[in-house]
């Protein structure tokens, strides 16, 4: 009974919470504003004097309940506020955002991580997330082909520790950030060459993690233990 109690109250906190995002989102015209990176930063310099406290709950949202890139959000945070606040905001939105919808998934469970992810992303990504737990993440935690967001409802569903979940975020999630408010506030200008060989030098060291990450953890493991 008692455990019952405690679900009902976090779906209650979970509806509250996600309810109170979506209206506010709504009622400021933000789901208008993110059909272009124009729109977008206009919405945020609309709200000054509140306008960096309104670019974290835009940050905050995007992991939470938006289907948006946070890359994207934090490009525009490098335009209006140059890259170190951008950085600084976008890096703890993400981070309080992720541990919010992985607890979220912890306490709810499988029906709350499908209503949210979709069953057949769950189904796409769950395993893999359990056998591989930390290099799967840290990658796709990394690398932007991923739907890191999405992914942190479904990293509750492991037994990973929210310490080691935790540890990862704060290692992983603030490169791609950094990158993309460097690109915005004109401090990183990467051509279209470099993106592209980027992206794939990021696949092949992917899917070598993927394919060798066992034995390589093992061979360290054993390496230290003599």
């Amino acid at each position: 009974m008692r455990e019952r109690k405690r679900t009902i109250l976090l779906w209650l906190l979970a509806i509250l919470i996600l309810a109170a995002l979506a209206l506010w989102l709504l009622s400021t015209g933000f789901f208008q504003a993110v059909s272009s990176q124009e729109r977008l930063t206009a919405y945020i310099q609309s709200s000054a004097p509140w306008s960096h406290l309104v670019f974290f709950g835009v940050q905050l949202a995007s992991v939470v309940l938006a289907p948006i890139p946070s890359n994207l959000t934090a490009a525009v945070g490098g335009v209006l506020f140059g890259m170190l606040p951008a950085f600084l905001l976008t890096y703890g939105a993400v981070v309080l955002g992720s541990m919010f919808v992985f607890s979220l998934a912890r306490g709810l469970g499988q029906g709350f991580a499908n209503r949210l992810v979709g069953k057949k992303l769950s189904e796409k990504y769950l395993d893999v997330i359990r056998r591989k737990q930390d290099v799967f993440l840290l990658l796709a935690f990394l690398f932007p082909f991923f739907p890191d967001d999405l992914l942190c409802i479904l990293a509750g569903l492991s037994d990973i520790s929210w310490r080691r979940f935790l540890l990862l975020c704060l290692l992983a999630r603030p490169w791609g950030l950094l990158v993309a408010c460097a690109v915005g506030g004109s401090a990183l200008d990467i051509p279209g060459w470099a993106m592209v060989v980027i992206g794939v030098a990021g696949l092949a060291v992917f899917f070598l993690a993927m394919k060798y990450g066992d034995r390589v953890e093992q061979a360290l493991l054993d390496r230290l233990k003599k």
